[in-house]
């Protein structure tokens, strides 16, 4: 553990110490558990996406028929692609870049 000196004002010592006598713990830990509490750990770049997605009313979330019936499923990755690749067609990219027609 690291030990850091911090020069506070009396006021705010007094009121920490008198924290520390209700609560009948040690006033560094008081000061660790406030730290803590104030140093939020940064999000993933997943989480904050997510987070802007469901702003936005981008991101739907699974009801609970959807999972049900997601649960109940036994095919692998491998066996959907397969299926997919069998199906033949064109690509779904190439669909949508036709459809958009030419840039300019």
């Amino acid at each position: 553990m690291t030990t850091l000196t911090v020069d506070l004002p009396a006021d705010l010592y007094e009121r920490l110490q008198a924290e520390a006598t209700r609560t009948g713990r040690p006033i560094e830990h008081l000061v660790e558990t406030y730290i803590a509490a104030g140093l939020v750990q940064p999000k993933s770049e997943r989480e904050r996406a997510i987070d802007v997605l469901r702003a936005a009313g981008l991101l739907a979330e699974p009801s609970a028929e959807m999972k049900a019936r997601a649960a109940q499923v036994t095919a692998t990755l491998e066996e959907v692609s397969a299926a997919l690749s069998r199906a033949g067609g064109q690509p779904l990219s190439e669909f949508i870049i036709e459809q958009r027609g030419p840039k300019g």
